[in-house]
């Protein structure tokens, strides 16, 4: 490990506050080691290495690697704020990377971020809609999660053909996350054509399940 990355983990791992681990495990209902460090700290913390980072005009994804590797989930946050920073240059090969970040050490807060940086590839590289399309009806539900909530943010850009047939394909589906999944993209697709929302909502009403329903209506 680089001088640089060895200096910067024990800074972090110094910094952490034991009055506040036991909460932050407790809260991921203790899936993962955490140093107690939260978010607005972490960023702070973190803000002057991550911005050398970002001058290198490349993601850094040997450093990345070695955050997922570290057992305390800080770092796990620390490798999603350098991707989610360094949008600007996603490159194509750059989603098999995050696949393997979204299937290693997943839960919910990991994916839904990661979803944010699969969001921005897809949106840079059109040529990711059938590799996207195919995580829908993957064994691992986070790579179906990951399909059904990547478009949150893209508004009037969303392809709504894509959208529907993801979410086709994980209808009948008794995991919770899957089907709160479905509502969220459709509450957030809402804000911007209620009216197809609403109609979709209507059209598979016997199909989707009550959790998704009650999310998806929210604001139609």
């Amino acid at each position: 490990m680089k001088d640089k990355y060895i200096d910067f983990f024990n800074y972090i791992i110094e910094n952490g506050n034991e009055d506040k681990r036991e909460s932050m495990e407790s809260y991921m209902l203790n899936q993962f080691d955490f140093l107690g460090i939260q978010a607005k700290e972490r960023r702070l913390l973190s803000g002057d290495f991550l911005k050398e980072l970002k001058n290198n005009r490349e993601i850094d994804w040997n450093f990345i690697e070695l955050c997922w590797k570290n057992k305390y989930r800080e770092f796990q946050y620390i490798a999603m704020d350098h991707l989610i920073d360094m949008e600007k240059y996603y490159e194509l090969d750059g989603i098999y990377k995050i696949e393997e970040l979204i299937v290693d050490k997943s839960w919910w807060d990991s994916v839904d971020r990661l979803s944010k940086a699969v969001g921005g590839i897809s949106q840079k590289y059109e040529d990711l809609r059938e590799k996207i399309l195919s995580w829908s009806v993957a064994d691992n539900i986070w790579l179906r999660r990951t399909a059904i909530i990547h478009q949150l943010k893209h508004k009037d850009k969303t392809d709504i053909e894509l959208l529907e047939e993801i979410i086709l394909n994980n209808l009948g589906s008794d995991e919770f996350f899957i089907n709160k999944g479905i509502g969220w993209a459709l509450r957030e697709y809402s804000k911007t054509d209620s009216q197809w929302v609403r109609e979709f909502i209507e059209k598979y009403k016997d199909k989707l399940s009550k959790l998704s329903i009650t999310e998806g209506s929210k604001y139609i």
